[in-house]
């Protein structure tokens, strides 16, 4: 179901199916993007750190948790306005996230038909243990 400006409420939360990681995923981001850090990559380095193994990039675990909670907002969105993000714990490849976000705010625009909506994304491992915490303004429209 699509949410529109009027349907969020502060204090209602929305949780996403899960995403499993995978080296597809990581190596694809290292593409796009040109992070070719060998934290990601390369997994006798990356054995030697403190993570003791590869770990996804903070901005695709971010990217993937927005990506979980996108179709609620499919045809709605007018623009994403603001992000921002900590990374709590590291992602592996092979991990599970999921996202519970919960709408903090809302201020109507009439310039827009709709109005900005503040959220707060929680991403989960398949432990339960919190790996980010993020959070973004969107704009959304009205019913019409």
């Amino acid at each position: 179901m699509v949410l529109y400006f009027e349907d969020f409420q502060p204090g209602a939360k929305i949780e996403s199916q899960g995403l499993t990681v995978t080296e597809a995923h990581v190596v694809a981001f290292a593409g796009l993007t040109g992070d070719f850090n060998p934290l990601h990559l390369d997994e006798e380095y990356a054995r030697r750190t403190i993570f003791g193994g590869r770990i996804a990039h903070g901005l695709l675990t971010l990217s993937l948790a927005l990506g979980l909670f996108a179709p609620n907002i499919y045809g709605s969105t007018i623009a994403l306005l603001e992000a921002s993000a900590r990374f709590l714990k590291p992602v592996k490849i092979g991990d599970t996230i999921r996202v519970v976000t919960e709408v903090l705010d809302k201020k109507p625009t009439e310039k827009y038909e709709g109005g900005v909506v503040h959220l707060r994304h929680e991403v989960r491992n398949q432990r339960g243990e919190v790996v980010a915490v993020a959070e973004t303004k969107i704009l959304v429209s009205r019913r019409r």
